[in-house]
């Protein structure tokens, strides 16, 4: 039974870039794990702490993109082999110092928010407003948790970007 009232065809290039991002979490998943497991140093405590809450969250992630893959009447990749083969993310080195670790995360979450991107792409000309909104929340989560660790790996004297107040004022000058 057609439960969604959708065609097979139309729906295919939305369950392909799913399931890239799929692989892509699993990968970043196991980065993260590696990064938990390995983090050393004076920073030891709160990295190993927010790994842990990252690698949980991607844990949730991962399950709820393979069901919305069901979802869809379709199989999710599931051989760890697979998901290193269509992945865009690698697998990382353990023995790395604590600003590398973050810093591939960052990288790691650039990679799959441009994944998310292109799945809200296929899934607006498929017409699957539930892939839209699923992917739409997962975005802003990740942007929130970019910010974060990107502001971790600064020194306290730089700076961001002016003020709205401050662009205005040099858009006059």
């Amino acid at each position: 039974m057609n439960y969604l009232q959708t065609q097979e065809e139309k729906m295919m290039p939305t369950v392909v870039s799913l399931n890239t991002l799929l692989a892509d979490y699993h990968v970043y998943y196991q980065n993260l794990r590696n990064f938990h497991w390995n983090i050393l140093g004076e920073n030891f405590f709160d990295l190993h702490q927010k790994f842990e809450e990252l690698y949980k969250d991607a844990r949730e992630k991962i399950d709820e993109i393979a069901e919305r893959i069901l979802t869809l009447r379709f199989h999710p990749v599931s051989k760890f082999s697979d998901y290193l083969k269509i992945s865009s993310i690698e697998e990382v080195n353990s023995l790395l110092d604590d600003k590398e670790m973050v810093e591939i995360i960052i990288q790691n979450h650039s990679q799959v928010l441009q994944q998310m991107k292109e799945v809200i792409d296929k899934a607006e000309i498929a017409e699957d407003e539930g892939t839209i909104d699923l992917m739409g929340g997962y975005i802003r989560e990740m942007e929130k948790q970019s910010w974060m660790l990107n502001a971790w790996t600064k020194r306290n004297h730089e700076k961001l970007n002016r003020t709205a107040i401050e662009q205005k004022e040099a858009l006059k000058a």
